[in-house]
């Protein structure tokens, strides 16, 4: 921790925080926790040893809605009074005058993220792991039972033709930042296209619900979900295939995913994750192909975008074989979302 205040904060933070936040005693000292081209998050700690979590947009953001601190700031708030774990909300700003971009704090929450094989080996034991895939199994279903009306998230978004909407969105960034034709995710977007299955009631979703978006304890339990900053209202069910897709466990074949955290014995399988899901949401998942295929070919619009921006120099210099990994992610996405769409057939 540093006294002195990190790039995308101004001086102006620290009597606003000394002002706004109940109990928040200055001085204050800073640690970047995330940057990158996502919310930029700060360890904040002050005079008293208490500890808060400050969110701000990335720096040079354009995209009001892409990074919105506000509609952050809001589902947080409002899930505070449901049956979701997230860090509780102490306050918001959106005055230029404090800061270049709007920023929120919330409160800290002791866990562990679990980003890669070493640390899953080294923080949780085997019955933990097994822990953890069942929490985040019934988390997510805590997420899709939130009653919209009662916290106030009813407005949040559309509720109708989320499936139909992302494929739209997902699919302009695919044409406007693709690098080279892949005709594997025309195909697939056509044929996803065709088959969007009834979507049911809305519910929240999270939109990229995974391990190293929760924070969990050392027995497991996920005690905060983290990055909220794509949810929406819609289908429950894309985020049951996004998750499968980010998950590979000991019995699974590698996915196009990189991370391989859940490989370790004790984690669940990725079919033993959608067959609780179904047991404790009481959800009907005979089309889970369907969203495990759709999430592939969703990300590999995503990896895409980012192949796109490290070959436009994000990364600083890099030569084509030290991006190559990028682009194989992409091609594998693409196939795998073909693969399982054919067991559609």
């Amino acid at each position: 921790m540093s006294h002195e205040l990190p790039t995308g904060l101004s001086p102006a933070v620290l009597p606003w925080l000394e002002t706004n936040i109940a109990g928040a005693v200055a001085p204050f000292s800073f640690t970047v926790i995330a940057g990158g081209h996502s919310n930029l998050t700060y360890g904040v700690v002050d005079a008293k040893g208490n500890r808060y979590v400050l969110r701000r947009p990335p720096l040079g953001h354009v995209l009001a809605s892409a990074h919105d601190m506000a509609r952050e700031h809001r589902i947080i708030s409002a899930l505070s009074k449901s049956n979701v774990p997230v860090a509780s909300a102490l306050g918001f700003c959106d005055d230029p005058a404090v800061n270049d971009s709007p920023f929120y704090v919330m409160a800290f929450v002791d866990g562990h993220v679990i980003r890669d094989t070493d640390t899953a080996s080294r923080l949780l034991t085997v019955p933990a792991r097994r822990q953890a895939s069942e929490s985040i199994v019934d988390t997510m279903a805590a997420i899709h039972a939130v009653d919209l009306a009662a916290v106030g998230l009813d407005t949040l978004g559309k509720h109708e033709g989320y499936i139909a909407r992302q494929l739209k969105r997902w699919y302009g960034q695919w044409n406007a930042q693709k690098t080279r034709e892949l005709p594997g995710v025309d195909r697939v977007h056509d044929e996803l296209m065709k088959r969007i299955p009834d979507q049911g009631p809305a519910t929240i979703v999270h939109g990229d619900y995974r391990l190293d978006n929760c924070m969990v304890d050392d027995a497991g339990n996920v005690v905060a979900v983290l990055d909220w900053e794509i949810c929406t209202l819609g289908d429950p069910l894309a985020d049951l295939g996004l998750l499968m897709v980010y998950w590979t466990g000991p019995g699974d074949e590698e996915s196009a995913w990189a991370g391989a955290q859940t490989a370790l014995e004790g984690f669940y399988d990725r079919r033993d994750l959608a067959t609780r899901y179904a047991q404790v949401s009481g959800r009907d998942i005979s089309n889970i192909d369907f969203y495990v295929a759709f999430a592939f070919w969703k990300l590999a619009c995503i990896l895409e975008g980012v192949y796109a921006r490290y070959l436009g120099g994000a990364l600083g210099e890099r030569s084509s074989e030290e991006l190559e990994p990028f682009n194989q992610q992409v091609v594998a996405a693409a196939a795998k979302a073909e693969a399982t769409l054919e067991r559609l057939a």
